[in-house]
C-alpha cells in the first residue's frame, strides 16, 4: 500500500457469455477492491484481435488507487479468476470471459517478471486506444512520449471498431440511479413492500408506498365481495391515481431514484377479478384514460411466490381482514399479473421466482434478489 493515491488506467474486455454484464461485474469488483474509479469510457465493440472468434466488448477506466503496481496486478488477476477466467487453459490469444490489463500506472515505467507498464501492446491496439482517448486523450506515454491521440493516428490496427450505446457504472448505486424508477409488484403477501423499503434504504431511493390501510371498504370487501367490490375498486383507483401521480411526478433532489411497492396497473388486474362484467367494462374505460397519464417504471419487478407460501406469509403478518383470503383468489391474482406482463412485452419486465428465498431474515437471499435486479438493469444501460 502507498500513502498518496495514484492514477492507473485499465483496459477491460470480454467476448464470452454476456460480455456487457461480465465487464460491469468486473468494474463493480474493481471499485470495491482496487480503489475509486474516476472515469469509465464508452463501450466499444471490436473484432477479435490475433485470432478468429466472437466480437469483443471493450472499455477503459481511470482508477485512483493506493495499491502498489504489484498489488494492483494481484487484485485484478483475482477479480478475473472470481469472474470465471481460467488462465492455465490459455495458449496465445483466446476467448475470454473477462480480461483486465493495466495500461498505465501514473507515468511510471515498470519491467518485472510479472508486470510490464506501460502495457507493451498498447500502441498496437486500436480497441484499447479509442476508449482510452475518451477518458485520457492527452495522457503521454512515458516511453514513447506521445499522447493517446498521436498513438491512435500511428496505430496500424485494421480491426473493426464500433462505439455502442451502452453505459457502465462504477457501483450498483450509480447503475440503479440511472434506472430512475423501479416498481416492485407481487401478489398479496409476496413481500413487495419489504423489498422496496430495503432497496430504498440501501440505495438512497425515494420510496413510494401504496396507502391502503385506511380504506373503509377493504375489510367489508373480504366479508362480502359481491356487494363491496365496485366501491372498493373505484376507491382504490382514485386513491392510487392521485397518490401515484403526485409521488412519481415530484422528484426528491436528495434521492437517487424512485422505488415503489406497486404499479397503478394493479388496479385493473384486481378489478378484472372482482368485478362483474358490466362493472368491469365501465371501470376499464375510466382506468385506461388515467393510465395514459401516469409515469411508467423503467423496470417492472414481479415477485412470484407459490400460493402455499403466500398463505403462510399472510397468516404470519396477522392482518385480521386478510385471514379469509382463499387460495383460489390468490391464484387468480397471479394469473392476472402474468396476463398483464404478457400483454406488455415492450415493458422491461423481470419475474423473480422467490421459492424458498427469505430476503427478510437472510441477507444472502436479499443479495440474490438484488443481484437479479442489477443484472437485469445492466442490459438496459443505454
Amino acid at each position: 500500500m502507498i500513502t498518496d493515491p495514484k492514477i492507473a488506467y485499465l483496459s477491460l474486455g470480454s467476448n464470452l457469455g454476456d460480455p456487457l454484464r461480465n465487464i460491469q461485474n468486473a468494474i463493480f469488483a474493481i471499485q470495491e477492491k482496487a480503489g475509486d474509479i474516476q472515469r469509465i469510457s464508452p463501450v466499444y465493440k471490436s473484432s477479435s484481435w490475433g485470432f478468429d472468434s466472437n466480437d469483443f466488448l471493450n472499455v477503459c477506466l481511470s482508477l485512483e488507487t493506493t495499491l502498489t503496481p504489484q498489488l494492483l496486478l494481484n487484485t485484478v488477476l483475482n477479480i478475473e479468476t472470481e469472474q470465471g477466467r481460467i488462465r492455465f487453459q490459455e495458449d496465445g490469444y483466446q476467448d475470454r470471459k473477462i480480461d483486465i490489463d493495466i495500461l498505465y500506472y501514473e507515468r511510471e515505467a515498470i519491467v518485472s517478471e510479472r508486470l510490464i507498464v506501460p502495457h507493451p501492446e498498447l500502441p498496437f491496439r486500436k480497441f484499447v486506444l479509442k476508449p482510452l482517448a475518451d477518458i485520457a486523450p492527452q495522457f503521454y506515454h512515458p516511453i514513447l512520449n506521445k499522447d493517446t491521440r498521436n498513438l491512435i493516428q500511428e496505430c496500424k490496427d485494421k480491426g473493426s471498431l464500433e462505439k455502442t450505446p451502452h453505459q457502465l457504472f462504477k457501483n450498483r448505486s450509480e447503475l440503479l440511479a440511472n434506472v430512475n424508477f423501479i416498481a416492485i409488484e407481487g401478489n398479496i403477501g409476496a413481500g413487495k413492500t419489504t423489498l422496496a423499503r430495503k432497496i430504498s434504504e440501501d440505495f438512497n431511493a425515494k420510496l413510494v408506498l401504496e396507502r391502503f390501510a385506511d380504506n373503509p371498504f377493504l375489510p367489508k370487501f373480504y366479508e362480502d365481495q359481491g356487494r363491496y367490490a365496485f366501491p372498493l375498486e373505484m376507491s382504490f383507483l382514485a386513491d392510487r391515481y392521485q397518490q401515484f401521480t403526485d409521488d412519481t411526478s415530484q422528484y426528491d433532489l436528495f434521492k437517487s431514484f424512485m422505488v415503489s411497492d406497486y404499479d397503478i396497473y394493479k388496479s385493473l388486474i384486481f378489478a378484472r377479478i372482482t368485478l362483474q362484467k358490466e362493472e368491469y367494462a365501465l371501470y376499464s374505460k375510466l382506468f385506461r384514460l388515467m393510465y395514459k397519464e401516469v409515469k411508467k417504471p423503467k423496470i417492472y419487478v414481479y415477485l412470484y411466490q407459490t400460493t402455499e407460501r403466500l398463505l403462510d406469509n399472510i397468516k404470519s403478518r396477522g392482518r385480521d381482514y386478510e385471514q379469509s383470503i382463499t387460495p383460489e383468489y390468490l391464484d387468480s391474482i397471479n394469473k392476472g399479473y402474468f396476463e398483464f406482463i404478457k400483454g406488455y412485452p415492450d415493458q422491461n419486465n423481470l419475474i423473480i421466482e422467490l421459492g424458498d428465498l427469505d430476503f427478510v431474515e437472510k441477507p444472502d437471499d436479499y443479495q440474490i434478489i438484488l443481484d437479479q435486479i442489477v443484472k437485469f438493469a445492466v442490459g438496459l444501460s443505454k
